[in-house]
């Protein structure tokens, strides 16, 4: 699911944004590539546009409502204090993205109040669910959205936005992040842990304490996913990350971006695109080494963004 982009400033057209290599590795940028590596290529170098979706949308005006609420004297962090944010947080929202208003259009273009009104109901279910796995009252988070951002020793650089820090009177620290999912099952667990490991390595990395503890909170199921992690555990992933950035690397000088089929196909935005469905993907926007071997230890421009 990809995020919605709540800054208020508009985007310029994909046609305007000339291609580059990719010069950062994010959780969803790396999940992308493991999932399908035309896909990575689709979205970081090709840079094509997609629709947003209402599960998507759901995902950004729920995230905002646990975020703020914490801005308000614990005692009245109440499930109807949450759900009254609701609509006036979804207002945020379409003033600063007024194209998802898109999503509940009817054929004439009008939107439709209703689906809107189902549709805010949903995000209310999710938000007050949250209070029966958490007590916001008894919570008070050291970081709240955090951007975070360093460079590995191999020059690698890994970026990200962690949902919620929490840290403990003796110094402890837990990543949260919260889900409007359900909970996968068992043997997925350590797919779904990968992103908060990677937000552990970074943490780790620029100050030199490994996280206590990374905690999972699925609001569609109602589940905590928690794990506590061990530097051998991080120093995995860094390993992990560096054959990533690799393979990125060959891909992205040898144009070679072969799609990896599978059941997650059905919601692909780019699906129409791919060889493997009997699509064609548009030119490859970069210049390609006539060499493979060339330039095998070089890693991708630094000054593109990912």
């Amino acid at each position: 699911m990809q995020p919605i982009d709540t800054s208020g400033a508009p985007a310029p057209p994909a046609a305007l944004r000339p291609a580059a290599p990719p010069s950062s590795l994010s959780p969803s940028r790396a999940g992308d590539f493991m999932q399908c590596p035309l896909l990575y290529r689709l979205r970081v170098i090709d840079r094509l546009p997609e629709k947003p979706s209402e599960a998507a949308a759901r995902g950004t005006l729920v995230h905002a409502v646990l975020e703020r609420l914490f801005d308000v004297p614990a005692a009245e962090r109440t499930p109807v204090r949450a759900r009254a944010m609701v609509a006036g947080e979804w207002e945020r929202l379409l003033a600063a993205r007024p194209e998802l208003a898109e999503l509940f259009a009817q054929d004439g273009g009008a939107p439709a109040p209703e689906r809107v009104a189902e549709w805010l109901a949903t995000a209310e279910q999710l938000v007050e669910r949250w209070f029966t796995l958490e007590d916001p009252a008894r919570l008070e988070p050291a970081e709240r959205e955090l951007f975070v951002n360093t460079t590995l020793d191999s020059g690698l650089r890994l970026r990200g936005i962690i949902d919620r820090v929490d840290v403990a009177p003796t110094g402890e620290v837990r990543i949260v992040d919260y889900k409007t999912g359900r909970a996968p099952r068992p043997e997925y667990a350590a797919d779904a842990l990968f992103q908060l490991k990677f937000y552990a390595l970074v943490l780790w990395r620029l100050r030199g304490t490994v996280p206590r503890r990374l905690q999972l909170v699925y609001l569609g199921s109602g589940d905590v996913l928690t794990y506590d992690p061990a530097e051998a555990d991080l120093r995995a992933v860094e390993r992990k990350l560096l054959a990533l950035w690799d393979a990125i690397g060959r891909a992205t000088r040898t144009g070679d971006w072969r799609p990896r089929p599978s059941r997650l196909c059905d919601w692909c935005p780019h699906r129409a695109l791919c060889p493997a469905w009997g699509g064609t993907p548009p030119p490859y926007p970069l210049a390609v080494a006539t060499d493979p071997a060339a330039g095998e230890g070089e890693r991708p421009d630094d000054d593109a963004a990912d």
